[in-house]
């Protein structure tokens, strides 16, 4: 009789726990219609950055097709079906060396997707960016890809792209 109640123990457990994991908020499109790419927590790393102007750390990784881009030299133009996503967090100091900055609060997650087609009204590129950890989708309407494009402009001459490839031997 223990032994068929630490079963249903375990099974309830287990249903409570799917149950909970299943009504995990999925996280929104942007206003745009471009979701959050799949599989970007597991990206290569194509550099880092740092923005002294607004105290945030950066890592800036890639899918297949835009770190075979960056490791070749092939950026500008980048390939169509590269995507760059940037993850930025706030930056604080390390409590165990002052002199070194470390994350702090995920400030947000964007991407730009190369389609030249789709994208020909924001210079062959499709933006969308996610705030914090709650991945809420900025914007209110699709138009806010012009605010990218306006950030981006100073560098269309290397196809809208600020990020340098960190040489890697």
């Amino acid at each position: 009789m223990r032994f068929l109640a630490t079963i249903l123990l375990l099974l309830t457990i287990g249903l409570v726990h799917e149950t909970a994991a299943s009504e995990k908020k999925a996280v929104q499109p942007a206003p745009n219609g471009i979701s959050i790419p799949a599989g970007y927590k597991d990206w290569r790393v194509i550099a880092p950055a740092h923005r002294t102007d607004n105290n945030t750390l950066r890592v800036i990784l890639g899918n297949d097709i835009a770190v075979e881009a960056a490791r070749s030299g092939k950026t500008n133009p980048w390939p169509e079906g590269a995507i760059l996503g940037k993850i930025v967090w706030k930056q604080k100091n390390d409590e165990n060396w002052a002199a070194a900055h470390v994350p702090a609060a995920l400030a947000h997650a964007e991407f730009m997707i190369k389609d030249s087609k789709k994208y020909a009204g924001t210079g062959g590129w499709g933006y969308a960016r996610w705030l914090g950890m709650d991945q809420k989708p900025y914007g209110k309407d699709a138009n806010f890809a012009q605010e990218c494009v306006g950030c981006h402009t100073p560098v269309k001459s290397m196809d809208y792209v600020f990020t340098r490839p960190a040489p890697i031997p």
